[in-house]
């Protein structure tokens, strides 16, 4: 199976990376599924119906959250009708609607995507390993599941980094999102399992984590605010990572993407 996992999509000019690029890449790359993590993806905050449209339209197959996933108000209500959009699983049972995870049959096989915020330098939510634990043991790689995505919405990469090795050899892919940078650590790990531990942004790369950079440049240099951040408009990058498993649903390849705007191209070749 191959698909790809794009990072956090910000505004417009994410939103226009992703519209942009992922029709193409899937016929490039023969991708069977493409996962895109929204959480930002109306203006910022938050994602719309009419936003996750766009993504869907342009053929995502799954759409992940975090923090932000309920900035919009919309989207307390939309979750439920939309199956194939995802907040964390840790999220306090009882307190939010929508799931963590689902099972979705894309290209012939049975895709597990799982999401889960992280704790650390982050609002205290319920054990991501519990519920990480939880959802691949009620679809197991090889049994029910032919890929497994973990997507860990998360600020310490220490975090991201332990996820990864605490499904080594359970999982398909284990990749961090939420830090809008993507990392050069991309690989396969001892048993199996692809790693990377940010996908980074798909956004415009001239700004401050894909806002407007002179608000955030004045309140870190003055520590005053004189204005609410807007999200950058120039020339998005779209950023993910490329897998490619085996029949066993481990990894056989991993490779990042790097495609639009400012940083430096990256796809891998079939």
């Amino acid at each position: 199976m191959r698909f790809a996992f794009f990072g956090d999509v910000v505004g417009r000019a994410g939103r226009k990376a992703v519209t942009a690029h992922v029709p193409a890449l899937r016929e490039q790359l023969k991708l069977d599924a493409v996962i895109v993590n929204g959480e930002n993806a109306a203006g910022g905050f938050g994602i719309t119906e009419k936003t996750a449209n766009e993504m869907f339209d342009c053929g995502v197959d799954v759409i992940t959250l975090g923090n932000h996933s309920f900035d919009q108000a919309e989207t307390l209500t939309y979750i439920d009708r939309e199956p194939r959009l995802l907040r964390p699983a840790n999220y306090p049972k009882g307190l939010f609607p929508g799931k963590g995870a689902n099972l979705y049959d894309v290209g012939g096989y049975q895709l597990l995507v799982v999401n889960v915020q992280g704790r650390v330098f982050m609002d205290a939510l319920d054990d991501p390993f519990v519920a990480v634990d939880a959802e691949i043991a009620a679809a197991p790689l090889g049994h029910v599941a032919d890929a497994i995505i973990i997507d860990i919405h998360a600020e310490a990469t220490s975090e991201k980094m332990a996820m990864g090795h605490a499904c080594d050899g359970k999982v398909s892919l284990v990749v961090g999102t939420h830090q809008h940078v993507p990392t050069a650590d991309a690989q396969i790990l001892p048993e199996g399992t692809a790693y990377q531990t940010d996908a980074g942004m798909c956004g415009d790369y001239d700004s401050v984590i894909g806002m407007e950079k002179d608000e955030p440049v004045r309140r870190f240099t003055t520590r005053r605010r004189s204005g609410r951040f807007e999200t950058a408009g120039g020339e998005g990058t779209a950023c993910g990572v490329f897998v490619e498993t085996g029949k066993d649903g481990l990894a056989l390849r991993v490779e990042p993407i790097r495609i639009g705007g400012r940083l430096s191209r990256s796809v891998p070749q079939i």
